[in-house]
Formats: C-alpha cells, structure tokens, sequence
C-alpha cells in the first residue's frame, strides 16, 4: 500500500492524529501509511464563525472528527442524517453522485474523504443561497 501523499507548501500547517504538524522553508511531502489517520490541512479547515449554511454544518462536523474533537460513532449517525437533508436540496446528478461519495467514505470511516466530497459542493451552495437572496 502507498498511503496517501500530503504536498506541503513552506510553512503549511497540518493536523494530525490531534498534533499540529508545520513544514519547513521548502516544499515538503508526508507520506501517510495509516488507514485510519485522521488529518486536516489547516488552511482548508473551517473557522467556527464561518458556520453559516447546511453544508459548511456538515463540513464542519466531520472536521471536528478529523481534529479529535468528536467522537467518529457519534458523529458519523449526525452526518449520515445530514447528508440525507442535503439530498433534499442538491438534486442534480452531480451532486448526488457527490453525496453518494460521501455516503461511502462515512460508511467506510474515512473522514478526510468525506469532508473532501463535502467541500465540491460549496460552490454550488453559494449559487443557490445567492440565487434565493
């Protein structure tokens, strides 16, 4: 198994397992080995006040999972039923075979996954609530 390979630009901090990793003055790669290793880039983590619409809810539970600050059992029945809300709203094909990405990587406890799937919705979320206002 290669793991997962983390690109890292000078000075980019990552979480992982819980510990804040930075990387140095040059570009630098992580090879993650472990499965089930829990990690977050922080410039793509979401900042609390940045909480405001159903997806950024859903992207920002499975963060918390990610850093350690809820429990991934917990968690996972919370963003399956979230997930299943935002089906409701985002009918097209596309996003629902992004849904159903995340769907797959919740069931199999792949968080960073998820939460990867979950952020190519963004943008569309910001045309509809646009489009709303």
């Amino acid at each position: 198994m290669s793991g997962l390979v983390l690109k890292l630009a000078p000075k980019e901090r990552v979480l992982i397992n819980g510990v804040v990793i930075e990387n140095g003055d040059r570009r630098g790669r992580i090879s993650i080995m472990t499965p089930q290793a829990n990690f977050l880039r922080l410039r793509d983590a979401i900042h609390p006040d940045e909480v405001n619409t159903p997806v950024r809810r859903v992207c920002y539970a499975a963060q918390l999972v990610l850093s350690g600050d809820m429990d991934p059992a917990r968690a996972r029945q919370h963003l399956l039923r979230s997930v299943e809300e935002l089906s409701q709203v985002f009918t097209d094909t596309d996003s629902r075979l992004v849904l159903s990405e995340v769907t797959d990587a919740l069931v199999a406890e792949q968080y960073y996954k998820c939460l990867k799937s979950l952020r190519s919705l963004l943008p569309r979320e910001e045309r509809l609530m646009a489009y709303q206002q």
